[in-house]
């Protein structure tokens, strides 16, 4: 098969940067040992992408879905949330009996602006060397 360009790949995927992204992540697939749809003809793994996606043997929304569930980190996890009513019954709580005798309010200190000013002033700055 002749050479694969961008322009028998560009009417499949718009985007030219978005087509590389595609192309190197199946060479990739490719070169972990992903199984290939056409001939290899001898080419290496970017050309043989380029090929399957030219010749549409492998979707490129398929491929974007894939490239970006490889990307993730973080898989979020929906969990169930409690039913109110039954939180308001008291029949569905996480708090132990220890827990329910402390009050739920934090409280922090309070400090004026004339405390913290005269609190900044009492700094002492640091000392000048040669490191900086």
């Amino acid at each position: 098969m002749a050479r694969v360009t961008v322009e028998d790949c560009i009417d499949k995927v718009d985007n030219r940067f978005e087509l590389v992204l595609l192309a190197s992540h199946r060479a990739r697939q490719i070169s972990q040992g992903a199984p290939i749809t056409i001939d290899r003809d001898n080419d290496k793994n970017p050309v043989v992408a380029l090929r399957e996606i030219a010749d549409e043997t492998l979707s490129p929304d398929d491929l974007k879905e894939d490239l970006i569930h490889s990307l993730q980190k973080h898989v979020e996890v929906d969990e169930p949330e409690q039913d109110a009513a039954a939180v308001a019954e008291g029949q569905l709580t996480s708090r132990s009996e220890d827990e329910e005798d402390m009050p739920e309010t934090i409280a922090f200190d309070q400090m004026s602006e004339e405390e913290l000013l005269a609190g900044i002033e009492g700094l002492v700055p640091p000392e000048k060397s040669d490191d900086y």
